[in-house]
């Protein structure tokens, strides 16, 4: 087992990752009937994209010995209405200023954040725009 999620009412959840044990509490968001208080469930698909990218990143540095530490994203979720679900993530994708990539180095990069294993499970017709900053 992964997680255990358990609702806690006014649209609030608390999920446990069980080999770990730390947790996440989601709130539904003001759109929605929430409070806005916490993540949203549809913020941490969103969210859990931008990770994803900098971990699979992380793996492909670390096997080519590229310095990638402090690189960080900026996520922006866009929901759809009729159906309810998320239209377009938008995530830049910032590296340090002061390490001067290669043209290989970040085409492996790119390639590594772009196949993630999120990015490969998300639906078709939800947008990515993905843009990586280097300088």
């Amino acid at each position: 087992m992964t997680s255990q999620v358990i609702y806690l009412g006014e649209l609030r959840t608390s999920a446990t990752h069980i080999q770990s044990e730390s947790k996440i509490e989601t709130d539904a968001p003001i759109d929605n009937q929430g409070k806005g208080a916490r993540f949203s469930p549809t913020d941490l698909v969103a969210t859990a994209l931008a990770s994803c990218m900098l971990t699979i990143m992380g793996i492909a540095a670390n096997t080519h010995r590229i310095d990638i530490n402090d690189t960080n994203c900026s996520v922006e979720k866009i929901m759809e209405t009729a159906p309810r679900r998320i239209g377009k993530i938008k995530i830049q994708v910032h590296f340090p200023k002061h390490i001067k990539y290669s043209d290989k180095e970040k085409m492996i990069l790119e390639k590594a954040a772009l196949t993630c294993p999120v990015m490969e499970s998300l639906h078709p017709d939800c947008i990515k725009d993905i843009q990586f900053l280097w300088s």
